[in-house]
């Protein structure tokens, strides 16, 4: 990434932004980290950047907050531990103990309910193995304000309790003697002190000959003398060998805790990273919360379309005081990708040009923004900028000068992927010679496919802006009729700078003003107030055309809604007769139970010609029936407008479903113009001509393989069986069939006759019933009057 000028990030304020996020770190680390913070290009890590930000920042709103504790760096204590034999003094094990503790609650944090709701954060320490016991055998030793436990080892404790036992005895044995002494007149007022480590009693010279003790010190005067009395001289030496006895002991105990830590040096290095790494995304997540920033949707290209965005900084200061801040819209992409911004000093025409930019590091930094969560910003790999007074007394360069240094070495490097922002674009030299460099410039930028914002005041840049495919013209909203700013930006028109309105209201003479509007005359004048008129009533026919393309989508949209719903309602009116011949051709079957009951009594009465009359009726009748159910079947099913538009062939691996019945499976295989399908928990293989694409089933399982051809039953499905009369095994047979088309067909409500009788048949239907485990249903009989328990009723779920 090139970033330029060298100090673009104070020219765009960046800098102040990672100042406050210093501020919210914990640790010193954490503070170089982000100090050292620069915008990445890599979609997918600025992704997992805005999701850390995103979720912590949850995290505080819930007040579900991350257990981090303040820390120190142990790189230098983790470098001598790392050392055979070396010894870790007690304050490097306080600050990787600070380290144990900090991560152990972190581990702990991460519970299977919050792993699913922070799942980016978890994805930190998810990788990294925490072992509890470290910790353990730290705090086994160290207490938290990073001193030697007393009880850190029995001997250690031993050497305390003894330790304490004689304390008490000097304590007694003194307060003996400085009652003996005081009484005697002996010692001074502050009666005792501490010298080279021992306790001591104040005595003036003139006395010290009558206490036997050792002198440790006299006052600089020479008139006090600082005396170690005889009867606790042995005590103390006792004191001072138990506190060398202390000594070697604290150091045997801290070598063996470091030698028990030594081998996790690498795992000390990883916990220490992931503190550092919560650290920083804590402080963005903590600025977040005060800004009340979002992220926004991030493309893998270069674009800008920022919605109720903000300056950081200025919502941050007006939001302390109370004060307003008014956002503002902007929309730059492949059609139009620079804007040429105009209006009146101090309208915030710079702040509106900072903001875009400072959005756009700060997202690609890995940090939220204050905008609407419409915003969607894409990536650049350039950002280019020339804001204020560069002048260079080092380099010999005038202000101009820099400036044109500066346009050399964008222009040198500009490409689609580039975001240039430029302040009072081609001031600093003659208005005439400026404005024609600097619209060169403009069109090269253009010529690029660079994106930017760019301030100007000249009349030439906003008329180029005008009339250059790319480039469009904005302004930032004056109130006229008060003479103040609105900072309310306007895409789509150039502003004027109201010079001589303002001039006018700061109380300039009217004849200086007169003199100066006769020197800039009539034509000059009226510039920009053309360019403003041509700009406005070119929006509004674009305005007006983009009105007519809606208004023509949307007749569009109508009159394919209508031909649409005229084909369902077609198509519908023809299924319903199709389902009725259906009825009747089931109906049908069901009545040749009743004609061969009347053929047999003909032929028993020795009436062969009326049987036979009768049986032929019967069978012209189902014949003419079964032609006009396939013709019907065909106009449904297999017509040409019955069939999607520009379908695709079949092939293997679709998803598929039959025309008749909607029953949806997998396609395993084709051969010719027959295909096997997984539907459901069978494999069936059907004609190519009964299926049609479709969207993924929700659950496809594998079985083993039945081949049938059933599109002719699954079209003619009737849900109602009658096996009245029918032999046990037969009737199972015919359930499990009738059970396995319904099922196919997606039909809901199945109606089974199997009268009452005995109850065989009964127990026959519920006992194929039971085998269906797998789906959901409802068994029942109806009311007396609809058959009772000699019909079963079966309703899906």
């Amino acid at each position: 990434m090139r970033l330029e000028p060298k100090d673009l990030f104070e020219k765009l304020e960046f800098d102040k932004i990672i100042e406050l996020l210093v501020k919210e770190c914990l640790g010193e680390q954490g503070i170089e980290r982000i100090r050292a913070l620069q915008p990445q290009t890599d979609l997918i890590q600025i992704e997992e950047r805005l999701k850390e930000v995103t979720e912590l920042k949850r995290s505080i709103e819930h007040n579900d907050r991350l257990p981090l504790l303040a820390y120190e760096n142990i790189d230098s204590d983790l470098q001598l531990l790392a050392i055979v034999d070396a010894v870790l003094p007690e304050d490097g094990l306080r600050r990787i103990n600070t380290i144990l503790v900090s991560i152990g609650n972190i581990y702990k944090f991460f519970t299977p309910s919050r792993r699913e709701f922070y799942k980016t954060l978890y994805e930190v320490v998810r990788p990294v193995h925490f072992d509890p016991a470290l910790a353990k055998e730290i705090d086994r030793v160290i207490d938290p304000d990073g001193n030697i436990r007393p009880d850190a080892s029995p001997e250690l404790l031993r050497i305390h309790k003894l330790t304490q036992s004689k304390m008490k005895e000097l304590d007694r044995v003194f307060r003996d003697i400085i009652n003996d002494y005081r009484a005697k007149g002996w010692l001074s007022d502050s009666v005792e002190s501490f010298r080279n480590g021992r306790r001591v009693l104040s005595v003036p010279a003139e006395h010290k000959r009558k206490i036997r003790g050792i002198i440790h010190d006299e006052s600089a005067t020479g008139k006090t003398a600082f005396i170690e009395p005889e009867a606790v001289i042995e005590i103390n030496n006792d004191i001072f060998d138990l506190e060398q006895q202390e000594r070697r002991e604290i150091y045997r105990i801290l070598k063996e805790l470091s030698t028990i830590l030594r081998p996790y040096v690498p795992q000390l290095h990883q916990y220490q990273e992931i503190m550092v790494y919560f650290d920083v995304v804590q402080a963005k997540a903590r600025l977040a919360v005060r800004m009340k920033a979002i992220a926004p949707l991030m493309l893998d290209t270069p674009s800008l379309e920022i919605y109720e965005g903000y300056h950081p900084l200025l919502l941050l200061k007006n939001s302390g005081s109370g004060k307003k801040t008014v956002p503002f819209d902007l929309r730059l992409d492949g059609g139009n990708r620079i804007l040429v911004l105009s209006g009146p000093n101090a309208g915030g025409k710079s702040i509106t040009m900072k903001s875009t930019g400072l959005l756009q590091l700060m997202a690609q930094s890995g940090l939220l923004i204050p905008v609407n969560k419409r915003t969607e910003l894409g990536i650049f790999h350039n950002f280019f900028a020339d804001i204020g007074d560069q002048q260079s007394i080092e380099d010999d360069l005038s202000t101009y000068s820099s400036r044109l240094a500066n346009m050399r070495l964008f222009l040198e490097h500009a490409n689609e992927r580039t975001l240039v922002l430029i302040d009072e674009f081609g001031s600093g030299t003659d208005p005439q010679i400026g404005g024609a460099i600097a619209e060169s410039i403009l069109w090269e930028l253009n010529f690029r496919k660079s994106f930017g914002v760019i301030t100007t005041h000249y009349s030439n840049l906003k008329i180029f802006a005008y009339k250059s495919k790319g480039i469009l013209n904005g302004s930032m909203v004056f109130d006229k009729e008060n003479l103040a700013p609105t900072y309310e930006l306007k895409v789509g028109r150039p502003g004027s700078s109201y010079a001589f309105e303002i001039a006018e209201k700061s109380g300039l003479g009217g004849k200086v003003l007169d003199y100066a509007k006769n020197r800039v005359g009539k034509n000059e004048k009226a510039v920009d107030q053309l360019l403003i008129d041509l700009q406005r009533e070119k929006q509004e026919v674009e305005e007006e055309l983009k009105g007519l393309k809606d208004r023509q989508e949307k007749l569009d949209k109508l009159m394919k809604s209508y031909d649409s719903m005229q084909r369902d309602l077609d198509f519908r009116r023809k299924r319903m007769k199709l389902e009725a011949k259906e009825q009747d051709l089931q109906k049908t079957s069901q009545d040749n139970k009743d004609l061969d009951k009347l053929v047999r009594e003909l032929r028993e009465a020795r009436n062969l010609e009326q049987a036979m009359e009768a049986a032929a009726k019967a069978r012209e009748e189902k014949k003419k029936l079964v032609e006009q159910v396939t013709q019907l079947r065909e106009e449904v099913y297999h017509s040409p407008e019955s069939r999607p538009k520009n379908e695709r062939p079949i092939t293997k691996g679709d998803f598929v479903k039959l025309v008749a019945g909607g029953a949806t499976g997998k396609v395993e295989s084709i051969k010719g113009d027959k295909v096997v399908v997984e539907v459901g928990l069978m494999r069936m293989t059907l004609n190519i001509r009964d299926l049609q694409l479709s969207n993924p089933t929700l659950d496809l399982r594998q079985t083993k393989s039945v081949q049938s051809d059933v599109v002719q039953r699954s079209a003619a499905f009737y849900p109602r069986i009658d096996i009245r009369g029918v032999r046990y095994e037969e009737a199972l047979k015919m359930v499990e069939d009738f059970m396995d088309q319904a099922l196919i067909t997606s039909s809901n409500h199945l109606q089974i006759v199997h009268g009452k009788g005995n109850g065989t048949l009964r127990n026959a239907v519920r006992s194929k019933l039971k085998e269906y485990q797998n789906v959901e249903m409802e068994i029942r009989h109806p009311e007396q009057e609809g058959g009772g328990d000699g019909v079963t009723l079966i309703e899906f779920k």
